[in-house]
């Protein structure tokens, strides 16, 4: 009964005494015997349930002429409830007193909450993410092959996978487990090596011009034969690059040597030869003395030396360093382990001291299937003898399987290849078992993401996929399989083996960390990315938009206020802004949530910085101040996102950070330049009331010339307080530039028109540029009486404030003489 709050024996919310359990206390006539039978069942159980009283409650009380004994505490609680609280009518009836209670609630019905999905090549769609355990989440990364140094293709995949990571650990609050492999043992290694090895031997013999023809001419016939023979278009292109470049530098050398030229002319000849044929040569002398190489330590030296390298660029990327790493040359015995289980198993056969996977077998198996993620691709020879390597392609070795399909688990070692001791005889891991083996070992027998490229997919994540579910006998090794999509240059794939590739540091020597990672940002991680001059100058263009709308912020959040100034009344503006800073916050999540979609999310923050530039511009044109509490949240909310996309290293509170990490330059500064800019900021006040222009050129040569080269910008507004703002060194030297060109430009315009006028026009001209636009209204006394400090007229002859449509109107006037007036001084500062 609505307005009404009553006690009772039980909550009969459903049944009421229908299902009247405690009925045989009122059999009790003894009233002693029914206060101790009630005190004990109310011992266990509620009898303040905020309903109406049962009936029960009321015959209860009926029987009780007097309260229950002090001992029997719970039937004396209820008695003097139902006693002093309610009203006992002659009639034998309770009646409630009108106490007012609170109303139903009911829950909001909701709307459906976005769930992360990512795109699995296990099932190419996307799939909801659900971790095997709770929110610990294990991932192992497909690691470099350390041969040569990383480029742009390896830092598509780490830069995207780093991105995905961090945005599972710090936006989605997973808790990952990430792992990575280093292959230091591998056929391109171990060929790498030895062609190394031996080609600066053979430049330690200094040998004569004539030598090194002849041993050019011998090694370029094997390299013509398999340039005809090749089929693959970019592999032709590539090598039809090194022939082109041998050709080059062949003719010239043939032709000093025909007409006997001197030894001083020829050899540095044969020297350019040498160098635009190493890599042909290097692979002749390989063929013919690789397997006499004996030097073993050459095969760990390069392999250490480049994973340094990619460690370095990592760093230099702002990559993350993996949790664990995992090298091949550490883990041998695991994989001799790995590899003798699946032979135990029935997976594997041994075969002239090598160990294959018998793919048959395997697929056999009704629990297992082979070629999971590619199964199109099953048979394909060409890319199953590129993933057995270069040095186990050989007829003698292809004829050891029982199956083209099948592949090398431990291959036997032959002369000139490292090796290590198997139950086998001495061999080395095959490629593909070594991921199979470091990630089980430290994953186990089920891990729930596995990353790669997407040209690893078949054939060595399959065969990944088939060893350690014949070693676990599962299914399930992996979860979701993630792949990111190829990085090209001008449509070409970029590939180490093809030569077409950009070294990471030559990346970085054109374009910053942040830069690339900004690319990578606004492309699908599992799409091919092009890497041109178009894509970098996009996202330079992305850093400078925002960093733009950072550092307006910022000035504006440095404006003095007291602690209650902070606080603004939000107007229509505001609320607008503010719906749509929430709009745009739930469309980053849904974006997230779809693939992590960074493409959408960078869309999005782009739209929300350029919402939030149009209500600065708006209240600083009406001279208000914009809201600081909503401008600094939204700042603050796109720096954390930048945070967790990698592209904010340090721990900037909004924005892009200026200066090392060791120190807040900013925070550092910015009191000395607040101090320089209010003291410029009198002295331009006083020379434009006193007419002094040398003084105001100075200021505007501070502004221009001086500050730009320590990394300041200065922003004169009109009517407004300067704006101080930091910025690279190299973008303001870049900006001041630009203007310079312009200038120059409007000069030669500008002359160019004055030097057609007729001399009476050309001197009016010249007249009106002289005239400040401080002095231009001043002298229309018959039409102004007040004026501000500029100069600009705010009141008319009869001492009325001008509409607002007049001073619209005479503001456009002032614009336009200061621009010429502006034109005039630089004509004369430059002697013109």
């Amino acid at each position: 009964m609505k307005g009404s709050h009553f006690y009772m024996l039980l909550d009969y919310r459903q049944n009421m005494f229908l299902s009247f359990e405690f009925g045989f206390l009122l059999q009790i006539n003894e009233e002693a015997a029914l206060a101790a039978a009630l005190n004990d069942y109310l011992t266990s159980r509620s009898y303040l349930a905020g309903f109406s009283p049962s009936q029960a409650d009321q015959k209860a009380f009926k029987l009780l002429r007097r309260p229950p004994d002090p001992q029997h505490v719970h039937a004396l609680r209820w008695f003097r409830h139902i006693k002093f609280e309610y009203l006992n009518l002659p009639s034998g009836k309770l009646q409630l007193p009108l106490i007012r209670v609170q109303p139903a609630w009911s829950p909001p019905a909701g709307t459906e909450v976005p769930q992360l999905r990512l795109y699995n090549s296990l099932t190419r769609s996307k799939e909801l993410f659900v971790p095997q355990k709770g929110n610990k989440v294990t991932w192992y990364c497909c690691g470099p092959t350390v041969y040569d140094a990383s480029h742009m293709g390896h830092a598509r995949s780490y830069i995207s996978f780093d991105i995905l990571r961090r945005i599972l650990r710090d936006y989605f609050k997973y808790d990952v487990l990430y792992c990575m492999n280093i292959t230091d043992i591998d056929d391109k290694i171990i060929k790498r090596a030895r062609q190394n090895f031996l080609l600066e031997q053979y430049k330690e013999k200094k040998p004569q011009a004539a030598q090194i023809l002849q041993d050019v001419l011998s090694a370029r016939e094997p390299f013509q034969a398999h340039l005809a023979a090749t089929t693959d278009p970019d592999k032709k292109q590539m090598l039809e690059r090194l022939d082109a470049a041998v050709t080059a530098a062949l003719q010239p050398l043939q032709a000093a040597m025909d007409s006997k030229a001197a030894a001083e002319v020829v050899q540095p000849l044969a020297q350019v030869l040498l160098e635009n044929s190493k890599d042909l040569l290097s692979d002749w002398l390989d063929k013919q003395f690789g397997s006499e190489v004996t030097e073993n330590s050459i095969f760990s030296t390069l392999p250490k030396y480049w994973e340094g390298e990619y460690h370095k660029d990592m760093d230099d990327l702002n990559v993350l360093p993996p949790d664990v790493l995992t090298r091949v040359s550490e883990y041998v015995p695991e994989i001799v382990d790995f590899v003798k289980k699946i032979v135990a198993n029935g997976y594997g056969y041994e075969s002239n001291g090598s160990v294959y996977f018998n793919t048959s077998k395997f697929d056999g198996n009704p629990q297992h299937s082979y070629a999971k993620l590619v199964p199109e691709a099953v048979g394909d020879q060409k890319a199953l003898q590129e993933g057995e390597g270069d040095l186990s392609i050989s007829a003698d070795r292809l004829s050891e399987k029982k199956s083209p399909n099948d592949f090398a688990l431990w291959k036997a070692s032959k002369p000139g290849e490292p090796s290590w001791d198997s139950p086998w005889g001495k061999g080395r891991p095959g490629w593909h078992i070594e991921c199979s083996a470091m990630a089980g070992s430290v994953l186990g027998e089920s891990m729930d993401i596995h990353g790669g490229g997407f040209d690893l997919r078949f054939p060595h994540h399959d065969n990944e996929l088939a060893q350690a579910e014949a070693f676990f006998e599962n299914d399930y090794w992996v979860r979701y399989f993630l792949h990111t999509g190829h990085l090209t240059i001008a449509g070409c794939k970029m590939s180490k083996s093809l030569k077409n590739f950009i070294t990471i540091k030559d990346a970085l020597a054109k374009n910053t960390a942040r830069q690339l990672r900004l690319a990578f940002l606004m492309h699908s991680w599992k799409d091919t990315l092009d890497y041109s001059s178009n894509t970098m100058e996009s996202a330079v263009q992305y850093e400078k938009f925002m960093n733009e709308f950072f550092l307006n912020v910022k000035d504006i959040l440095r404006a003095p206020t007291d602690l209650t100034g902070r606080f603004e009344k939000w107007e229509v503006e505001e609320m607008e802004l503010n719906n749509s800073f929430y709009d745009r916050k739930f469309a980053i999540h849904e974006a997230l949530c779809d693939n992590v979609d960074t493409r959408t999310v960078m869309e999005e923050m782009r739209v929300l910085v350029g919402q939030s530039n149009t209500y600065i511009a708006s209240r600083k044109n009406a001279k208000l101040r914009p809201n600081r509490l909503l401008v600094e949240s939204i700042a603050v909310y796109l720096t954390n996102m930048l945070k967790i996309f990698g592209a904010i290293e340090e721990s900037a509170s909004i924005g892009f950070p200026v200066g090392g990490q060791s120190q807040n330059l900013e925070s550092t500064v910015m009191p000395y330049l607040s101090v320089l800019s209010e003291f410029r900021e009198g002295v331009r006040k006083i020379a434009r009331e006193q007419k002094v222009m040398e003084l105001l050129q100075m200021c505007d040569v501070v502004r221009d010339e001086t500050l730009p080269e320590l990394g300041v910008r200065l922003e004169d507004h009109e009517g407004q307080p300067t704006v101080l703002k930091l910025v690279d060194k190299e973008t303001l030297l870049k900006e001041r530039e630009e203007k310079t060109k312009v200038r120059r430009r409007r000069r030669k315009r500008l002359l160019s028109k004055l030097q057609k006028l007729d001399t009476s026009e050309g001197m009016a001209k010249l007249e009106k540029m002289k005239v400040s636009p401080c002095e231009m209204f001043r002298k229309e006394t018959d039409k102004y009486s007040q004026f501000d400090e500029t100069g600009f007229p705010t009141h008319d002859a009869e001492g009325k404030e001008l509409s607002k449509g007049l001073a619209k109107k005479l503001r456009k006037l002032y614009e336009a003489q200061e621009k010429l007036h502006n034109e005039y001084l630089q004509m004369n500062q430059n002697g013109n």
